[in-house]
């Protein structure tokens, strides 16, 4: 059998023996202390330079977040003087409407009355009373409606439509019904 060679084992310079060796470890040493340093300085800029840009944006939204706050109570100021100046000229205008609507159920009772005598002739007493009874209806309802306010009114239509919905969906599609063809004729 035939003997192997025994391994051969690398030599090492001796750091005796090649002097630069030292100080290429020294330098390396050093510029690698000088990177870990430049490494630590730059961690600490880009830390510093985050804080800013942080601090800065929470201005910035803070800011931001004001002047969205003083825009919505301006808003909200605007949306509320228009919603008085809608409720007044509502107001003014069911005032108006009810004074008009007085004033024709007074005119509709006065012609059923005039026109009373009439009926009693042509058509007998018994109709003529009919005629009567209706024009002491039609001013009953005036002067109740005379002395009526807004709000009460409000409150009685209110009342009308929670006791008969039916009634009050009757009325309405009758009215709306009115209303298009009297704006359909014109």
């Amino acid at each position: 059998m035939e003997k192997m060679a025994e391994p051969i084992e690398p030599t090492t310079p001796d750091a005796t023996s090649n002097p630069h060796r030292a100080e290429a470890k020294s330098r390396f040493s050093a510029a690698l202390d000088e990177a870990k340093a430049g490494a630590a300085a730059l961690k600490a800029e880009a830390l510093e330079k985050a804080d800013a840009l942080k601090a800065d944006a929470k201005t910035k939204a803070t800011t931001y977040k004001s002047r969205a706050g003083e825009k919505s109570e301006q808003l909200k100021g605007d949306a509320a003087a228009y919603g008085e100046t809608a409720k007044a000229k509502a107001t003014e205008i069911a005032i108006e409407t009810k004074a008009k609507t007085s004033e024709a159920l007074v005119s509709l009772s006065r012609l059923a009355t005039d026109n009373a005598a009439t009926l009693d002739e042509k058509l007998g007493v018994k109709y003529g009373d009919y005629a009567r009874s209706a024009a002491r209806s039609l001013e009953s309802g005036a002067t109740k409606l005379d002395t009526k306010s807004i709000e009460e009114l409000g409150a009685d239509a209110r009342d009308m439509v929670r006791k008969s919905p039916g009634t009050a969906i009757a009325v309405a599609v009758g009215a709306g019904y009115l209303l298009a063809r009297l704006f359909r004729s014109k």
